[in-house]
């Protein structure tokens, strides 16, 4: 869908062919910006066709500023779409205002540093990756779709549907399967608990590219040899994940390594308590102690990942009371309109500091 530039208020550009979690985060806010009035548009490749989208050819108008502001925002999420606002704006000269979001959870290097000085609005998705910002920022953690991520009220029904084993409860790893992730951590957890606990069984859902297939395949043989390929079950990709974690009773969050990390949110909006490790924005999003939506483990952690996930497993009560405040959690603080609203700050403090 063409967008029409002069009534374009925010540019988010996405210039990576590949599909990532950056790419996955616009094409989630985007429709919901314009649902609140921000007058969005993207521009790059690899996004679906119902966005509004800016050409190439469309970026010369982006001389004019828009009716009643004094500039566009580009709202940057990779170094060379900084690079790139930076170009136009104190090259070419075009009136942006230059938005930058940074979920990087480590020390930046000296040009990424020197792209993020530059630009006129600074955004971070965790305190965690705040920590590493050395200019004024604002945090603002990401949110998630609460109407697609919601319990059923009829779990046996969700596990029929999808052929899952009837009378079981059931732990999940869903996600890209490769070491970073942790499928390994999650698989041999299951592997130690489920033989003395009859009454529950695992999934792991996702795709494991060529190039960590052997990785697949060597926790298949690990499940093989441990006579569980009944009960521990890889159920591939599927584009409707949401209707998998309402057969849950638990989730796991395994990673060695995150950005930021949606799926512990998926989980807690279906009802779901989580057990996840110590990466991303984990500690940040799921609620610990005496209101617990979950627990925070230290990552590649085997012995305590299992132990927590035990204790989930074995306390039917206290799993139902954590399952019972997750997804008001959720609602409360990590919903996608609110991370758009924030975004949509941000945005209006930039404009105010122009006419400054």
């Amino acid at each position: 869908m063409l967008a029409d530039p002069s009534s374009t208020l925010v540019i988010a550009p996405n210039l990576k062919r590949r599909l990532s979690g950056v790419t996955t985060s616009i094409i989630q806010l985007i429709p919901v910006q314009n649902r609140l009035g921000q007058k969005i548009a993207v521009f790059g490749p690899g996004l679906p066709g119902h966005l509004p989208v800016l050409r190439l050819v469309d970026l010369p108008r982006l001389w004019r500023a828009p009716a009643g502001r004094p500039s566009r925002i580009w709202h940057a999420r990779r170094n060379v779409e900084m690079l790139m606002g930076l170009v136009m704006r104190d090259i070419l000269r075009m009136p942006l205002g230059l938005v930058f979001t940074s979920a990087s959870q480590r020390v930046h290097s000296r040009w990424t540093r020197f792209l993020i000085s530059r630009m006129d609005g600074v955004i971070a998705t965790s305190h965690k990756t705040a920590s590493y910002l050395k200019v004024p920022h604002r945090v603002s953690l990401h949110g998630i779709n609460a109407e697609r991520f919601s319990p059923s009220a009829d779990r046996a029904e969700v596990r029929r549907a999808l052929a899952l084993p009837p009378g079981q409860k059931l732990a999940g790893c869903f996600g890209r399967i490769r070491r970073q992730k942790g499928t390994d951590l999650f698989v041999d957890a299951m592997i130690r608990l489920l033989p003395s606990r009859p009454g529950w069984s695992a999934i792991v859902a996702g795709r494991a590219t060529a190039s960590h297939a052997s990785f697949l395949a060597g926790l298949k043989a690990r499940v093989a040899a441990a006579n569980l390929e009944d009960r521990i079950l890889f159920v591939g990709e599927h584009p409707e994940i949401n209707e998998w974690y309402r057969a849950l009773d638990l989730f796991v969050a395994p990673q060695r390594w995150e950005g930021f990390g949606l799926t512990p949110l998926e989980a807690q909006a279906s009802g779901v308590p989580v057990v996840a490790t110590d990466v991303g924005a984990f500690q940040e999003i799921i609620a610990q102690g005496a209101a617990e939506t979950g627990v925070v483990v230290a990552k590649d952690d085997l012995d305590a990942l299992a132990a927590s996930a035990a204790d989930f497993m074995d306390d039917d009560s206290r799993r139902d009371a954590a399952a019972q405040r997750a997804r008001p959690h959720v609602l409360a603080n990590f919903t996608i309109e609110g991370e758009a609203k924030r975004l949509s700050e941000t945005y209006e403090e930039v404009w105010q500091k122009a006419h400054a």
